[in-house]
């Protein structure tokens, strides 16, 4: 019978081999495990970093009052982020519906969101705009919007964007606004106002055809009021005279406080002499009433003087009116001049206005 003889050379370098093929399955094994912890460890760190960011970006939008929105197309279904709900005044995560949320908007806001997005849409682009809304509990707001429309295959699958709540920023450019063209102490318009209203009345391009006419006012005894009775006493002046000439003058282009204790009334499309000469002693009547103050009645009184608004420089009316009104104060004060008479109608010269 046959046997194998036995290699006693052979067997130990296959007993090698083996165990050299463990040693090195061993060390991959070990490898991709060091390598799947490197890797798990840099998941945990980006998961923190990302956490870490989410949380600045969530507590920025809070502070910038900024949210993100999406709106899937063509069913119209919404998706805001807590920011979008907290400026419309809906709980967090309530079921939205496009239509109640566009209802939010003025009726000039939501005509020129649809415009826009129509236009985005049809022309895969986007659009930033501003727009007044009423929020779900009644809150009047101004939000800034912007959108960017994704396609796929060409054709628009999504739009989304940013809402911003800009309140306090609208608010403070109406401020600012307000502030360049009206007297902050009367609410009357200031002088820079004036002075544009003036120049287009004076354009001969406006093809003005009826007559107007410019008012100056001083008040007369308002320094020595002021140096008497306080600065408090002069703005309760300044603010009351500003109220009489409201009521007075309701029908006057522009009103305007322009200096100190000057005022200018603009007339336009005067349709007959007696309207300013009435007009004119009004002024003068309704600001000899005296005006009260901490229990006190305090004195004063008006000097107009008038031009006819006709082919002058907005500097040469103002001179000629403001002559009108130095020899309304050379004729005693409390009274009103006109520099010349209308074209045609012939002003009547009133010595003193009762």
């Amino acid at each position: 019978m046959f046997r194998p003889r036995y290699d006693q050379k052979r067997a130990p370098n296959a007993s090698r081999l083996r165990g050299a093929r463990c040693r090195h399955q061993a060390g991959l094994v070990a490898q991709l495990r060091a390598e799947l912890a490197q890797k798990q460890a840099l998941i945990e760190q980006q998961t923190i970093a990302l956490t870490h960011s989410q949380k600045i970006f969530d507590r920025s939008s809070v502070a910038a009052r900024l949210g993100v929105w999406e709106c899937n197309l063509p069913s119209n279904d919404l998706t805001w982020t807590d920011v979008v709900y907290d400026i419309f005044d809906l709980p967090r995560g309530t079921a939205l519906e496009r239509s109640q949320t566009v209802d939010c908007y003025s009726l000039e806001s939501r005509i020129e969101l649809s415009r826009r997005r129509c236009n985005a849409i049809a022309e895969r682009s986007g659009f930033t705009m501003d727009a007044e809304i009423v929020s779900f509990k009644g809150n009047r707001r101004w939000i800034r919007i912007t959108a960017t429309v994704e396609c796929e295959d060409g054709e628009p699958v999504r739009i989304f964007g940013i809402k911003q709540d800009i309140t306090e920023e609208k608010l403070m450019q109406d401020r600012t606004r307000y502030l360049a063209s009206f007297d902050v102490m009367t609410g009357l318009a200031n002088r820079a106002q004036f002075q544009s209203k003036l120049a287009e009345f004076c354009d001969p391009e406006q093809g003005r055809t009826a007559p107007a006419a410019l008012l100056l006012i001083d008040l007369d005894g308002f320094k020595t009021l002021n140096d008497t009775f306080g600065h408090a006493a002069g703005d309760q002046c300044l603010q009351d005279v500003a109220r009489r000439f409201e009521r007075i003058c309701g029908g006057a282009a522009l009103i305007a406080r322009i200096g100190g204790d000057e005022f200018a009334v603009l007339l336009e499309d005067i349709s007959d002499e007696s309207v300013v000469v009435d007009l004119a002693a009004d002024i003068v009547n309704g600001l000899r009433m005296p005006i009260r103050f901490e229990e006190k009645e305090l004195q004063i009184s008006a000097s107009v003087g008038i031009a006819l608004v006709e082919d002058k420089t907005p500097s040469a009316l103002f001179k000629t009116a403001d002559a009108a009104l130095y020899a309304a104060k050379a004729a005693g004060r409390n009274t009103f001049r006109i520099s010349e008479p209308f074209h045609g109608m012939p002003m009547r010269r009133v010595e003193n206005a009762a």
